[in-house]
């Protein structure tokens, strides 16, 4: 028997960067959490501590801030790519990188009815999610979201299902449906209208979560993703995890209290946990772009 050292791969984990637009007196921001892994030769500096052809963690944390004011930050993606391509084509040894990027919204203070120029506060929807992986095989991005809380006081059920002697669940055809979604899908180019596809994945994914009448959220999440596919030829795969965000009616009886489905107890643990991959059949290989580092994004 041998001891080998597998897979491995090292980087700068979350550098929080900021980018201001100052150049006109309406400012803009973008607001990053930026991940960076590299892979290569590095087999020396974990067996016997060579460091020789190891870029430091801290050199790649400063060339994400430098890009973000030499190259600026529009969409994510791009930025990802950016990134990814001076690693592997710019600097020897490199041989793949890995960059992962979340975006955290802003949007503008109301002062006296007006937009602020240079005041925002936080918005509170999703973190936008970017996973950009460059190698000798290809480059590969994955977009997507995670936090998105989506909630519908009725339209789902859960019915029909198997039942054993530990089973207490009722059924139940009128359910209030909960989830935090993280969504994450693969393009199969490059060349693609990043934000506007971001926008219309959202909007499709909402309006099928919104209309379908759910016999559980498996079928949902089929829904969901399928209707992504359908709309969006360059998008290869797209991985949903749901956990569902359970609320129990409150029986009031005791109070002689009628509760037709207006009171809830929302529940934050133990929760049902849905995961789904829905792809086409004749998507191209995914190489390394599942691949993460800190799985960020």
């Amino acid at each position: 028997m041998a001891i080998i050292l597998g897979d491995h791969q090292y980087g700068k984990a979350e550098s929080r960067l900021v980018r201001f637009y100052r150049d006109q007196a309406r400012h803009e921001i973008r607001d990053l959490n930026v991940t960076t892994a590299l892979r290569g030769p590095w087999d020396n500096a974990y067996l016997v501590g060579d460091q020789s052809n190891v870029l430091p963690t801290d050199t790649q944390k400063n060339t994400a801030y430098a890009f973000a004011r030499s190259k600026g930050v529009e969409a994510i993606e791009d930025f990802g790519l950016d990134l990814a391509r001076h690693f592997v084509h710019d600097i020897d040894p490199v041989e793949g990188a890995r960059i992962e990027v979340e975006e955290y919204a802003w949007e503008r203070a109301i002062v006296d009815g007006v937009e602020h120029d240079h005041t925002w506060t936080r918005k509170g929807q999703e973190t936008r999610t970017a996973a950009v992986t460059v190698d000798a095989s290809g480059e590969y991005v994955i977009g997507g979201f995670k936090d998105l809380v989506l909630l519908k006081s009725t339209g789902s059920e859960f019915a029909g299902f198997l039942v054993d002697d530990y089973t207490t669940l009722p059924e139940t055809h009128d359910r209030v449906m909960a989830t935090s979604l993280v969504a994450k899908w693969r393009f199969t180019s490059v060349d693609v209208p990043w934000d506007e596809v971001y926008v219309g994945i959202k909007q499709i994914m909402l309006k099928e979560f919104a209309t379908l009448q759910s016999l559980a959220l498996q079928q949902t999440l089929w829904h969901m993703g399928k209707a992504v596919l359908e709309a969006y030829p360059f998008i290869a795969e797209i991985r949903l995890k749901a956990p569902n965000k359970h609320h129990f009616v409150v029986d009031l009886s005791p109070f002689e209290m009628e509760n037709p489905n207006e009171v809830f107890f929302a529940a934050d643990r133990p929760y049902g946990l849905i995961e789904a991959t829905i792809l086409r059949d004749d998507a191209p290989d995914a190489g390394e772009a599942w691949r993460y580092s800190a799985g960020l994004a």
